[in-house]
């Protein structure tokens, strides 16, 4: 399985992601794909194979993932502050890859139902999902 994570800004998310599933997942390929040097570098030291960063990185990366995982931004264009491009999120969308979005209510985008759920939660769930697409038990 091919694991990729996007994300941007400071990648902190993406980096909590990539340690998580690496813990679970000890032998994953995973992918890290940031917006910005800084997202990709976050990535990179906590444990991805390898790493990218920019618009045609996520284009690529997403045809050739089987999972991608990330903020729910990185379906969104213009979101994150502007870093998510129409055609990174359209890249995302369209990709084969079954997506695991972890919901954000911010960046002037509302999930309704995630008030009581912490960051930390919520990349509990999405790594409980990646372990289940792998066939990991």
């Amino acid at each position: 399985m091919n694991i990729l994570v996007i994300d941007a800004q400071g990648g902190g998310i993406g980096r909590q992601l990539v340690m998580s599933v690496r813990q679970v997942l000890p032998d994953a390929e995973i992918l890290a794909v940031g917006t910005s040097a800084a997202a990709t570098a976050a990535m990179l030291k906590a444990g991805a194979s390898s790493a990218a960063t920019g618009e045609n990185a996520v284009v690529v990366c997403a045809r050739k993932a089987d999972i991608i995982v990330g903020p729910i931004g990185i379906v969104i264009a213009d979101s994150m502050l502007g870093e998510i491009t129409p055609k990174m999120a359209l890249a995302v969308a369209q990709s084969r890859a079954k997506r695991i979005l972890i919901p954000f209510s911010h960046c002037d985008t509302v999930i309704v139902g995630t008030e009581t759920a912490s960051t930390t939660e919520l990349i509990q769930k999405a790594v409980a999902e990646v372990k289940k697409l792998c066939g990991a038990s």
